[in-house]
């Protein structure tokens, strides 16, 4: 049976319950999100959220506070409930914690059912198209690299290696604190985690939502188990090569928090990922790629993490990331270098001939095809080979045609 400790000591920090005495209690709850560092979808808060009580509805929208949600119950008491045991906990380890107050609002509006809003009494509501949160006047949920495709089905992605979602397990196991135990077939692909932290066991959520975005499974050499964020990159070119491109490459794996080229050796870097698994498909998909002459070597680092300095390159607030928004399109989408790249968000007059001006010295390109969707003009584009390929992506991934901030990714498509 899961259950929430009235208080909890996490290393130095004491949480308790939260006193009520000049509140206003009411069934909706205004949760604000601070720290931020992994996607928060409608599925993440309800699983947090639901232990308290019946949720009917979840708005999220961001605003000059930050990333901020509504959260509405059947009754006052599991607001209550909730507020008094979730209060300053953190989604994820050392991340995302929750600011939790009343809201003065009696209903709240909901008029999609998607990973940014959702009405659990109204199953049939439609998904929706154009990336904006369906709450008027809270604020706009999108931001760049927003837009969901079509038939798209919302999945929340818990952050394998990391603790998650504020659930703890009776204590009592004989287990030395800092194991972690792993679960569950290969097969069904749930992989789950009890870390404990000052003898208090939390669980930390199954990766069956990760395996769903593979297809079912995860890729063949993804063990979906590593707990190491950081990896080392060698044989790089170091005439062509800054942390900027290689955030350009990496950032197609997971969130990159920082990026650290090495002096000593400068055909050598390291990359620290927003998580472990993150880091596995970097490494599992890029070893051996070849990029400006080098066939890269990527393989996980000794060391955890990278220590800020001035000649490291933080990216952790990056609205580049591509992973703070629609995490479950992005990682559909991970595979090895291919020959063909996807473009996205460009001028919506742009022309093949503009595509093919902005990105040919890269390369032979074999063929272009531009077409609309969601009303977004977008590109497939065919090189010669997939160095060339790659070459285009990280030397043209987030650069300006026409005011655009254009965005590119490999494809799977083995032709146009």
């Amino acid at each position: 049976m899961l259950f929430f400790p009235n208080i909890v000591d996490v290393g130095s920090l004491m949480i308790s319950k939260v006193q009520f005495e000049d509140a206003q209690p009411n069934r909706i709850l205004l949760v604000t999100i601070h720290h931020l560092l992994y996607p928060i979808t409608v599925e993440v808060l309800h699983q947090v959220f639901s232990p308290h009580g019946f949720v009917e509805k979840i708005v999220t929208f961001q605003k000059s506070a930050g990333f901020q949600a509504l959260i509405q119950y059947q009754s006052r008491q599991s607001a209550v409930s909730a507020i008094n045991a979730l209060q300053g906990r953190n989604i994820y380890d050392g991340c995302c914690q929750l600011d939790i107050q009343f809201s003065n609002l009696t209903e709240l509006q909901v008029n999609y059912n998607n990973e940014r809003s959702r009405d659990f009494t109204n199953p049939s509501l439609p998904s929706e198209q154009k990336g904006r949160s369906s709450q008027s006047g809270y604020g706009d949920g999108g931001g760049m690299y927003a837009l969901q495709p079509p038939g798209a089905r919302p999945v929340a992605f818990p952050q394998v290696g990391l603790p998650q979602l504020c659930t703890e397990l009776h204590p009592g196991s004989s287990l030395a604190p800092g194991s972690i135990i792993v679960f569950g077939t290969a097969q069904e692909q749930i992989v789950n985690y009890l870390i404990i932290v000052h003898s208090d066991i939390f669980v930390m959520g199954n990766a069956t939502a990760i395996a769903a975005a593979f297809g079912g499974g995860l890729p063949p050499g993804i063990s979906g188990t590593n707990d190491r964020c950081t990896v080392l990159v060698s044989n790089l070119n170091p005439d062509e090569i800054d942390e900027d491109k290689l955030f350009n490459l990496f950032s197609l794996y997971g969130n990159i928090v920082r990026i650290k080229l090495l002096r000593s050796k400068p055909d050598h870097a390291l990359v620290q990922m927003g998580d472990g698994f993150q880091a596995e498909l970097a490494v599992h998909f890029l070893k051996g790629a070849m990029l400006f002459g080098k066939r890269l070597e990527v393989n996980f680092s000794k060391y955890p993490n990278i220590t800020p300095a001035p000649d490291t390159h933080d990216y952790s607030n990056s609205n580049l990331n591509r992973f703070n928004r629609n995490a479950a399109k992005n990682y559909r989408y991970c595979c090895s270098p291919t020959k063909m790249i996807h473009v996205s968000t460009l001028p919506q007059d742009i022309t093949e001939e503009e595509i093919v001006t902005h990105l040919e010295k890269h390369g032979s390109i074999v063929n272009t095809k531009l077409f609309e969707a969601n009303g977004k003009k977008q590109a497939l584009v065919l090189f010669e080979t997939e160095e060339q390929a790659t070459e285009a992506l990280v030397c043209k991934h987030a650069s300006l045609i026409d005011g655009s901030t254009i965005r590119i990714s490999f494809s799977q498509l083995q032709a146009i």
